[in-house]
């Protein structure tokens, strides 16, 4: 199987997760400023436990190069990723400061500690599998928004968002992650045992992202 087997399987969630309507009014720039805010809350405690993750990923690695690879993952998130989210907050008002001490919604709780448990419970395909549908989820998005005649750029506040997720750069990144999974799965079968088990992390983490996006609409009605 591969990552596209994953995809299939849950065609539903995935449609309600890629095309969300927080993901549409965002291309469409009228997302309204407190949704976008507690999102961006929300996503810098997200990625501080996407960072443990992926920390988890090195204990979980069965050699030295799973070990690295993890590793080189758990850098970026921390050097690059976490640091550029932080720096394009401070531009809509927020400080790290202020993220640190934001409160994790429910939907953050529940997402970040189902991958964690995926993996605790799980092997390393266990925890590749829960972590997918963020970066390959995002990475759809920010293809289908560029092509998208519902997506505004000029003048969209959120263009920003847009050019970072369908930027060369991510998507890049993203294919690498993507080729890595499709290493793992490749001699599981889809129909086995294993094989449906991992379609149902896959699913489960697919679910939690849409909840993330539902808690950040959410938001903008109780403001």
């Amino acid at each position: 199987m591969n990552h596209q087997d994953l995809i299939n399987a849950c065609q539903a969630d995935w449609a309600e997760y890629t095309q969300h309507a927080f993901v549409k009014q965002l291309g469409a720039g009228t997302l309204p400023q407190p949704s976008y805010l507690h999102y961006l809350k929300q996503d810098f405690l997200f990625l501080k436990q996407y960072a443990r993750a992926y920390a988890l990923a090195i204990y979980k690695a069965p050699n030295l190069t799973g070990m690295r690879k993890a590793l080189t993952s758990v850098h970026a998130l921390l050097d690059s990723e976490i640091a550029h989210h932080v720096t394009y907050c401070s531009q809509w008002g927020l400080t790290e400061a202020d993220m640190e001490a934001e409160a994790e919604d429910v939907g953050t709780v529940a997402y970040t500690r189902y991958v964690l448990d995926a993996g605790m419970t799980g092997d390393i395909v266990d925890l590749y599998t829960a972590l997918a549908p963020c970066a390959l989820g995002y990475a759809e998005i920010g293809r289908l928004l560029v092509a998208s005649n519902e997506t505004v750029r000029e003048g969209n506040p959120y263009d920003s968002w847009i050019s970072l997720y369908s930027g060369e750069e991510f998507q890049q990144g993203v294919a690498q992650g993507r080729d890595h999974l499709d290493s793992l799965l490749q001699d599981i079968d889809v129909n086995s045992p294993r094989g449906q088990h991992l379609i149902q992390v896959f699913k489960t983490a697919t679910r939690m992202e849409v909840a993330f996006w539902q808690q950040g609409l959410n938001a903008s009605q109780e403001g």
